[in-house]
């Protein structure tokens, strides 16, 4: 009673397919996969806002070791 069995599976899609029917199911379906395509692009580009900030970071920790090494010399 605890687990689902294919039989109730089956029925439930039978079920959804009923209520939305084909036209609006493959239309989620293909909007679903459009995002994900989206979703693994914008993973893939290095212009992304977390790419450009550590990127800021790393600037910032070398320009911040320069002027540490700049100090040191003087002294």
């Amino acid at each position: 009673m605890g687990s689902f069995s294919i039989w109730h599976w089956i029925i439930v899609a039978l079920v959804v397919l009923l209520v939305f029917g084909t036209r609006k199911l493959r239309g989620a379906g293909r909007d679903l996969g459009e995002a994900i395509k989206g979703f693994k692009q914008g993973m893939r580009d290095d212009d992304t806002p977390s790419a450009q900030i550590e990127q800021r970071r790393t600037e910032t920790v070398a320009d911040g070791d320069r002027k540490r090494d700049r100090d040191d010399a003087a002294r």
